[in-house]
């Protein structure tokens, strides 16, 4: 079994050291740097080379969201769980459109903790219960909130949705779902249009608020 290699950036000394022990008791993980400032864990990536940066968003000079974009570019192969004291919506939503795969609150229990890095590397996008909901009163530029929006798509469109929101491509979706290609591009149009929403960083966010992607889920 290959091991996880994980960084954690976080400038309060006694939360990184709680989170270390924390983390190497998880089968398979294991802990190759810590980073206290932004600029600090950008040097210490290029060396580390981590599968799993645990972020924090308020550090000195560059915070988590600034240094979020350069981490996927620099290292696209790693994934970035957000692990934050606030559960601010602009936070969330700026941190999923910025590339991170996961954003859980710090007052998390270790089985939240262990669940959404485990969630989060094997490719799904994991948002903990206080962020959901935090995202959950959002409306559409029609004022219609977000039940109301997704009472607008049929059953195979919600399915979709959720498929596409858990990161699974056009290819996997057809597959699943016994369909050709064309038909789920044509379906996710068709979403797009109905819930105005331009892009797939979209429909992830409203998938969140509708609970499509909650932890039961995955």
């Amino acid at each position: 079994m290959s091991t996880t290699r994980i960084i954690l950036a976080d400038d309060h000394t006694l939360i990184r050291s709680g989170l270390k022990k924390l983390v190497e008791r998880m089968e398979g993980m294991a802990i190759v740097g810590e980073a206290s400032t932004g600029a600090e864990l950008l040097s210490l990536a290029g060396d580390a080379k981590p599968d799993l940066v645990l972020l924090d968003i308020a550090m000195p000079g560059l915070t988590g969201l600034d240094v979020l974009p350069r981490l996927r570019r620099e290292h696209p192969s790693a994934v970035i769980l957000i692990l934050s004291a606030h559960a601010n919506e602009e936070y969330i939503l700026r941190a999923m459109d910025r590339g991170a795969a996961g954003y859980l609150t710090k007052d998390s229990s270790a089985v939240d903790l262990e669940f959404a890095i485990r969630t989060v590397l094997s490719g799904k996008p994991h948002f903990g219960a206080r962020v959901q909901s935090k995202t959950a009163a959002d409306t559409d530029p029609q004022g219609r909130g977000a039940d109301a929006q997704l009472e607008s798509l049929t059953g195979r469109q919600r399915e979709i949705l959720q498929l596409i929101a858990e990161s699974r491509s056009t290819k996997e979706i057809a597959f699943q779902l016994n369909l050709s290609s064309k038909t789920v591009e044509a379906h996710r149009a068709q979403i797009m249009d109905r819930l105005n929403i331009r892009d797939v960083a979209g429909l992830v966010r409203f998938a969140i608020r509708v609970g499509l992607i909650t932890a039961d889920s995955h």
